[in-house]
């Protein structure tokens, strides 16, 4: 097996520990986001944003109980995916445009892309 120069390990101890402090930032977002039936409640709000939705019309859309909206839409809120804008007893949900979150999601995303693109051209010149 054939080492590193110092650099290139120094740069990827570097890369590694970015991409583990980005993950730990947004693990509540892959938490909320790893479960089916949260992903299909966060489809429905994304494709009604105008307006948002209230928990009745997300229960149409998903076929799921009120009951079961009104828990995913807890998480959701917690881990700050999606916002409640309360009218008079009414509650209608929407996406997040918290921009802080959607730019540290697009940040790991480059991030993983740029290693996995750097790993890939490193394999091809070894072949």
């Amino acid at each position: 097996m054939t080492e590193l120069p110092e650099h290139e390990d120094a740069e990827c101890v570097k890369n590694r520990r970015l991409l583990s402090a980005q993950f730990e930032t947004l693990r509540p977002i892959f938490v909320a986001m790893g479960d089916e039936t949260r992903q299909q409640i966060f489809t429905a709000l994304l494709e009604n944003e105008t307006w948002g939705m209230r928990v009745p019309q997300i229960t149409e859309c998903t076929h799921l109980s009120r009951p079961a909206v009104s828990h995913h839409l807890q998480i959701l809120l917690r881990a700050g995916l999606v916002r409640v804008r309360k009218q008079g007893t009414m509650n209608w949900y929407s996406v997040t445009a918290d921009m802080e979150i959607w730019t540290a999601f697009k940040n790991l995303a480059d991030n993983i892309h740029a290693v996995v693109t750097k790993a890939n051209n490193e394999q091809e010149h070894c072949r």
